[in-house]
């Protein structure tokens, strides 16, 4: 999906309604994808096969499916299925999400979780080409003889991958179609990509380009305050609240000292200064913040650092109508 552009509603506290409204303004101003969240609110596979109905020409994406939820089985099967309503639309995001939702939330041991990534995509892969499983395609599944009984509209149902370490960042070269950066700060996305490349290489992947697509908080706002002050909650939360990944990314790239605190607020329950504290530079770092113009004009230096798809954070909180009005400011088609 080179140089194409998505939107991303937050995983909570939306109207389910309005998301399909938004989905087909979307579609109309020129998006080019929607990609639903899921953590421990709505279901993904059920409401993007419902915008699937409403809607013609949007790729339709998980943003993202954790790994520990569903089995590789139920995950081919609702890929499939998902592609099939959608005449291939699909793209399954998955991700390893983190210890805190996969133990107390879905009460499966977040173990190996690199291993359960790496396994889960052969998986999906085979049973999506109409081989048979076997033991030896895992070993942390028992798969045993079954292949779907049905035939997947495409075999190669695009697989991206959110991983902010490293290690996992090659695996995503070695094994996917596209990587998803969550807040990794864009002036630091070649570090990834050059891990990309080096997965490729090591895989023998000769040709194959991984689409860079981050998700993206964009914040169409005269006031650049009041637009950084609606990003900074969820950056607190990812810092404080979703274990260890996120403040050691923004550690490795300079923020430790911020991160730090913004951490020790956070986990003593002080969420308002945990937010208050997350610094202007970070948010400049991992969000675009300001007037239209400057949205639009920094979203294209993004793109000169390396991004092919950019996938839009809706708003958090507000309104139809501003959500609306947000659409329209960054919109490709330039509405």
């Amino acid at each position: 999906m080179p140089g194409t552009t998505g939107i991303v509603p937050f995983w909570k506290q939306y109207d389910r309604k309005a998301v399909l409204r938004f989905a087909q303004l979307a579609e109309d101003l020129g998006y080019d994808s929607i990609w639903v969240p899921e953590a421990w609110a709505y279901e993904q596979f059920q409401l993007l096969a419902e915008i699937a109905g409403v809607t013609r020409r949007l790729q339709l994406g998980t943003g993202i499916t954790n790994v520990y939820s569903r089995s590789p089985g139920l995950l081919a099967m609702s890929a499939a299925t998902l592609d099939e309503i959608s005449d291939g639309r699909a793209v399954l995001g998955l991700g390893t999400s983190g210890k805190m939702v996969v133990e107390n939330f879905h009460g499966v041991p977040y173990e190996k979780p690199l291993t359960h990534l790496r396994e889960t995509i052969g998986i999906l892969r085979a049973l999506w080409r109409g081989d048979r499983l076997s033991p030896e395609m895992s070993t942390l599944f028992t798969p045993r003889h079954f292949k779907l009984e049905m035939t997947p509209r495409r075999p190669d149902i695009p697989i991206y991958v959110a991983s902010l370490q490293e290690k996992a960042i090659r695996e995503v070269g070695r094994s996917a179609d596209g990587w998803i950066p969550t807040f990794w700060p864009y002036r630091h996305l070649r570090d990834g990509i050059a891990w990309l490349a080096e997965g490729v290489e090591e895989a023998g992947r000769a040709g194959a380009h991984i689409e860079v697509a981050p998700f993206v908080a964009v914040i169409p706002l005269d006031d650049r305050d009041a637009a950084r002050s609606l990003v900074k909650p969820p950056v607190a939360f990812y810092i404080g609240g979703m274990g260890t990944y996120y403040h050691a990314l923004f550690c490795r790239y300079g923020f430790a000292e911020n991160a730090d605190l913004v951490r020790e607020l956070y986990q003593a329950g002080d969420r308002a200064r945990a937010a208050a504290a997350v610094s202007d530079e970070l948010i400049d770092a991992i969000a675009i913040c300001g007037p239209a113009s400057y949205c639009r004009e920094t979203l294209a230096e993004w793109r000169a650092h390396g991004v092919d798809a950019a996938l839009l954070n809706l708003p958090v909180g507000m309104p139809p109508e501003l959500t609306e009005q947000f659409l329209r400011a960054v919109a490709p088609n330039g509405a």
